[in-house]
């Protein structure tokens, strides 16, 4: 079994956590498969999605003994951290900080992605345990805003969620960001006629920029 520290390197290196979002439970697996053949090593299955606990365990079981780091998102409280990792998460994600949901998650040794918005929710974030802070609504605040808060909070592990895409994500690494949260470029990839290796494409595509945003030749 791969320790946290393991699993935080790997979301920490690849740059990159894939937020997937449906109202099928069947297409969010395809998606999260289709995602991973394009490079994507961190999924987070968010909890609005249907049987989302069945999908993240049919995905904890086949990347079982990989490096990819299978997660649950929107989870806003200890009881739904604990059901996401009896499924086996290994991440958790929540656009807020809840306390109790780091707690829980540090003593099963799960990654956690907790939200914030300003120095305070910032601090009081990093305060609280979470291993990585979700900056949420990225888009309203832009890459600046991340260099502005880096400088009193050097320590501030960032990861930008919404309005991140392959042409600006030089942006938020330059400004110092540790990973980005990314949606819709890759996860609804193949909305338009279905074709599932559009996602692969896209994945491949957004894990190019990252690398040649951190100028890591063929990094993914």
């Amino acid at each position: 079994m791969r320790s946290k520290y393991e699993n935080l390197k790997t979301i920490i290196e690849s740059g990159m956590i894939l937020i997937i979002r449906s109202d099928s439970s069947e297409e969010a697996e395809k998606v999260a498969i289709a995602a991973v053949d394009g490079g994507v090593k961190a999924l987070e299955i968010t909890m609005s999605v249907p049987d989302a606990l069945t999908i993240i365990s049919h995905l904890a079981k086949k990347y079982g003994g990989t490096d990819v780091v299978v997660g649950a998102g929107t989870v806003l409280d200890a009881e739904t951290a604990s059901a996401a990792m009896l499924a086996g998460a290994k991440l958790l994600v929540s656009p807020n900080l809840n306390p109790k949901m780091i707690e829980i998650a540090n003593r099963y040794q799960a990654v956690t992605v907790s939200g914030a918005m300003t120095p305070t929710e910032i601090l009081n974030t990093i305060n609280a345990g979470s291993d990585l802070v979700k900056l949420f609504p990225a888009e309203l605040l832009g890459s600046k805003y991340i260099k502005i808060i880096k400088a009193p909070l050097t320590q501030a592990q960032m990861v930008p969620t919404g309005g991140v895409n392959p042409g600006n994500v030089k942006e938020w690494f330059d400004a110092g960001c540790s990973a980005v949260g990314v949606g819709s470029y890759v996860s609804k990839a193949h909305k338009k006629d279905g074709d599932f290796g559009k996602v692969t494409k896209a994945a491949q595509e957004f894990m190019q920029a990252i690398a040649d945003a951190r100028n890591i030749e063929g990094k993914r």
